[in-house]
């Protein structure tokens, strides 16, 4: 079986090197693009299981490259590894996409456990084997997690389609935070901030009005829920 492999995208050669041994420690293969415009012929050349990427470079910055793939459909799982440690920064990088945030100094140890983490979990999902599930408006193929709301194809990030994919297969059950962060990120140390935006985001997404939500509920002083009506 080929080892997973991992882009690095930082301006900074000692980062990229350490971030290359921390993936070979791993048993991960790495492949490093010094500018958000090199990583962008890397990842249109060729499939990555994970992407590990600084925010600020010249030219395209991270957050722009996060921008693009995006929107070209690239559900690669994102970590953003970034020396910027604003609240502000950490938010603005979840909205554009990114599966989680790291701020340097980080512990080598505990990114390597992160990054093999969210692999696992990725490909657990994309072998799910089931065909559509249909509840409501929503029609989400769990072969190729693709999701439609009245026929319409909705684009998820692969937090987005694992949060999802979770809400459907428990309909009407309250998780917490907590339950939350570890069925979708796999620790049980929550961000607040990381399940706040990943659940606006997809409000946004499959909500008729996302300051109403009809589908996924606040149950104030518990958690979350997802209803079809």
């Amino acid at each position: 079986m080929a080892a997973e492999q991992v882009l690095i995208i930082d301006d900074d050669p000692m980062v990229r090197r350490l971030l290359e041994k921390v993936m070979t420690s791993n048993q991960l293969k790495s492949l490093s693009a010094s500018s958000g415009e090199e990583a962008l012929l890397l990842v249109r050349r060729e499939p990555f299981d994970l992407i590990l990427l600084d925010v600020t470079m010249r030219g395209m910055d991270g957050f722009q490259f996060l921008e693009q793939i995006r929107r070209q459909g690239i559900d690669t799982p994102v970590i953003i590894v970034s020396g910027k440690n604003e609240e502000y920064d950490t938010l603005y990088g979840l909205e554009l996409g990114a599966d989680d945030y790291i701020t340097k100094p980080f512990n080598p140890v505990v990114l390597g456990a992160k990054v093999k983490a969210m692999i696992r979990r990725s490909h657990q999902l994309s072998k799910q084997t089931s065909s559509q599930i249909t509840a409501g408006p929503f029609v989400f193929d769990k072969a190729t997690l693709k999701l439609k709301k009245n026929g319409k194809e909705i684009f998820l990030s692969s937090k987005e389609t694992m949060m999802f994919s979770f809400f459907l297969e428990h309909i009407g059950q309250v998780f917490s935070k907590e339950q939350l962060y570890q069925q979708i990120w796999g620790d049980w140390s929550v961000d607040d901030n990381t399940i706040m935006v990943h659940i606006n985001h997809l409000r946004r997404k499959i909500e008729d009005n996302p300051k109403a939500p009809k589908h996924i509920l606040t149950v104030w002083g518990l958690g979350y829920k997802f209803v079809i009506e």
